[in-house]
């Protein structure tokens, strides 16, 4: 077998294990929307602003499988951005 290139796969690919937790209270919904995002901490922050500020209609985000959210930004009740968490890989003890 060829490992070639594995490590360096491994470093780029690093964002990938980061995920933050957002979420979203939106007016006259029954439940608030929760999602992971690759994004960092101020990547969201940033977007929720400028959707805030009347900068775009929409707040558009996008989940860690590449899916994306979008809100109208008239209809944000609250936005909570979750401190990025690493994920675990293999077994451990808890």
């Amino acid at each position: 077998m060829c490992w070639y290139g594995a490590g360096d796969r491994a470093i780029t690919d690093r964002r990938r294990d980061i995920a933050v937790e957002v979420k979203i209270g939106v007016q006259h919904a029954p439940r608030e929307i929760v999602l992971e995002s690759g994004q960092s901490v101020e990547e969201v922050e940033r977007l929720v602003s400028e959707a805030l500020s009347g900068k775009t209609q929409l707040l558009s985000l996008q989940d860690e499988k590449g899916r994306k959210v979008l809100v109208p930004t008239d209809r944000l009740a609250y936005v909570e951005i979750g401190e990025p968490t690493v994920r675990k890989v293999g077994f451990g003890t808890l």
